[in-house]
């Protein structure tokens, strides 16, 4: 039987696919075969007919793991699932595709690499906790909290209360997202109250900004915005977000490098000096990342051309520019098997700081 090992984490997006992608390419020198498996996903897509998790299609695409991809995401909870569960009870026996899928993904591997779904208790509504899944598959736990002193101590001790509860072994911890001016004050005092805990540490990794930032195709998908001009690279990150709806020569000086306008789509002087700025012609320096016109209005042909001469991917969206912006800033930036220079940070990221020999040690 392979050896196994749960990624769960406090709260959610926490970090559990970051640690999990990292910790499968640096177990990948040492297991031949690795297998991966989410056994409960609330984000899918639709794969060979089949719901299934996008973190499952991330990690199948990114390491071309040969699984039935039905297996790596036995479980994908849509739109209404909960509440027919209430009304309804199960439509399956849940807990038996789960078992049945891990013991296929197993069978053909040496390692798997289990992810949950939010916090400890997240799933218990359908009686699924994270905590109940690891007990079904009798494995031990990683628990990955965010950065801070006391708050991933309190997090790591709540979710710890019901682990116990399931007689889930909680192997050790891993803090995520410390600050980087900050590391060495938050690394020394939370790896202290862990252990204070009679917790083993198996790393603390530091924030990365860059894993936050959505790059312009996210932003069309995410959002599901209209294309209204691919541009040259949609893959291209957007640091810095900035709305144009001042005077031309007041936004010039606001305008940085990678930054993605959102500019009202009657604004035809504004997107043509932003096409301007990208082409070195009034600012040096300043590459533009991408462009959303709000209000669902049409911007005059002249602009429309300056806008595919320059390259620049554009969106169009009917939303006023307040809520396009609101929507952009809290979007939560999902890995995708195309962030190649994203997942070469995590991989290096987590070789340095993760005690691969603790993992190791504590495989089951």
């Amino acid at each position: 039987m392979a050896k196994k090992i749960f990624i769960a984490a406090t709260q959610q997006n926490d970090g559990k696919t970051t640690v999990s992608l990292g910790l499968i390419a640096a177990l990948k020198k040492r297991f031949e075969r690795i297998g991966f498996i989410k056994p409960i996903g609330q984000r899918y897509l639709m794969e060979q007919g089949y719901r299934v998790d996008e973190d499952s299609v991330l990690i199948e695409e990114v390491f071309g793991i040969k699984c039935n991809i039905k297996d790596m995401s036995p479980v994908a909870i849509d739109k209404g699932f909960t509440e027919r569960f209430i009304e309804k009870g199960a439509d399956e026996d849940y807990a038996k595709l789960i078992k049945d899928s891990f013991e296929h993904v197993a069978k053909d591997n040496d390692l798997v690499i289990i992810e949950g779904t939010g916090h400890a208790g997240v799933g218990s509504v359908f009686g699924l906790s994270n905590a109940t899944v690891a007990r079904l598959l009798d494995t031990n736990i990683i628990l990955i909290s965010s950065g801070g002193v006391g708050k991933p101590i309190d997090e790591v001790m709540l979710n710890k209360a019901l682990l116990d509860k399931e007689g889930v072994n909680l192997a050790g911890v891993i803090v995520n997202k410390v600050l980087p001016e900050k590391y060495d004050r938050i690394s020394r005092l939370a790896r202290k109250g862990l252990e204070q805990k009679g917790l083993a540490v198996f790393g603390m990794l530091p924030y990365q900004k860059i894993l936050d930032i959505p790059t312009m195709r996210e932003i069309k998908e995410e959002l599901k915005l209209e294309a209204l001009y691919v541009g040259k690279n949609l893959d291209k990150t957007a640091e810095n977000v900035l709305i144009g709806a001042m005077n031309v020569k007041d936004a010039i000086g606001f305008i940085q490098n990678n930054s993605l306008m959102i500019i009202p789509g009657d604004r035809d002087d504004m997107i043509e000096t932003v096409c301007k700025v990208h082409a070195g012609k009034i600012k040096k320096g300043c590459s533009i990342s991408g462009m959303i016109l709000s209000g669902g209005l049409m911007p005059k042909r002249k602009s429309l051309e300056a806008v595919e001469k320059s390259g620049i991917s554009a969106l169009i969206t009917k939303e006023d520019t307040y809520k396009i912006a609101s929507r952009v800033n809290s979007m939560i930036v999902k890995l995708k098997p195309q962030d190649t220079h994203k997942i070469k940070i995590i991989v290096d990221m987590v070789e340095k700081y993760i005690d691969i020999e603790k993992v190791l040690a504590n495989l089951k």
